[in-house]
C-alpha cells in the first residue's frame, strides 16, 4: 500500500543556508509520525514546505499519490492536509467561534456546522468560551483553539508544529491526550515536537533530524530506548 504522504530527497534553502538536505520519509494512513531534533534541525521547515508555505529547492512531495510540491498552501489545504503552526497564531482580537470559522473557509456552511460540533466534542473548553476573545485565553486554550481551527478543514492528515511549546506539564499531558484521541478518531498526524519523550511515547514511528538530515529512524518505542537518542534528547 502506498504511503499517504511520501517525501523524497527534499532540499530546502533560505538563500545560501541549507535548511533541509535531502530528507526522505513517509506516513501511512492512521499513523502518528514524529520528527524530533534540536532547534534549527529543519523540522518546522519540513512541515511548512509540505504545507505549501515554503517552496522546495528540489525533491518530491506526494500526498495520496499526487505530487504537491509547489502547490499553493490553500490548495494543499483543500486536498486534506492541514497545518497547526508553531506559536498558535490565533487571531487574538476575534472570538473563539470566529477563529474556528476561519479554519473552515474551504468548506460549506452545512459542513462547518457539523465539523464545529465535532471540534467542540474534542475541546469542550472551547465551547464554553466560544464568545470569548481569543487573546484572553490561556496558552493551553489557545493551543486547543489552533488545533481546532486546523480541524475545521476536515483534514485527513494533520501536521502539528510544537503543540506543547510553553505549556505547563499538566497541559502538555492534556494536549497529547487530545492528539491520541484525534488519531484514534481517524486523523493521521505528523508531529514536530521538542518534548521528545512525549512525542516518542505517542508516535508509531519517528525520525531524528540533525542539521537538515535524518540521522535515525524507527518506531517510537525503539527510539525511546536508543542510547544516542536518550543522551541527546531525553536527558539520559
Amino acid at each position: 500500500m502506498a504511503a499517504m504522504l511520501s517525501v523524497r530527497d527534499l532540499h530546502v534553502s533560505y538563500g545560501a543556508i541549507k535548511a533541509v538536505r535531502g530528507i526522505s520519509f513517509g506516513i501511512d494512513e492512521g499513523e502518528i509520525v514524529t520528527l524530533i531534533g534540536a532547534n534549527g534541525a529543519g523540522k518546522s521547515t519540513t512541515l511548512n514546505t509540505v504545507a505549501g508555505l515554503i517552496k522546495a529547492e528540489s525533491g518530491s512531495i506526494e500526498f495520496r499519490g499526487e505530487d504537491i510540491a509547489g502547490v499553493k498552501a490553500h490548495n494543499v489545504l483543500k486536498r486534506g492536509l492541514a497545518l497547526c503552526p508553531e506559536g498558535r497564531r490565533v487571531f487574538t482580537h476575534m472570538s473563539v467561534a470566529e477563529n474556528l470559522e476561519m479554519g473552515g473557509y474551504t468548506r460549506s456552511d452545512e459542513e462547518n456546522r457539523e465539523t464545529l460540533a465535532q471540534v467542540f466534542d474534542h475541546f469542550p473548553r472551547l465551547k464554553e468560551r466560544r464568545e470569548q476573545q481569543a487573546g484572553t485565553l490561556s496558552g493551553g486554550e489557545q493551543q486547543m483553539l489552533a488545533m481546532g481551527r486546523a480541524l475545521m478543514s476536515r483534514p485527513t492528515l494533520l501536521m502539528l508544529d510544537e503543540p506543547s511549546m510553553g505549556l505547563a506539564p499538566v497541559l502538555v499531558e492534556e494536549i497529547f491526550a487530545i492528539v491520541k484521541q484525534l488519531n484514534e478518531a481517524g486523523t493521521t498526524i505528523l508531529l514536530v515536537e521538542q518534548n521528545a519523550n512525549m512525542a516518542l511515547t505517542v508516535a508509531d514511528r519517528a525520525y531524528v533530524l540533525e542539521t537538515g538530515t535524518i540521522k535515525k529512524s524507527g518506531t517510537g518505542a525503539e527510539l525511546l530506548v536508543d542510547d544516542d537518542v536518550r543522551k541527546a534528547y531525553l536527558g539520559g
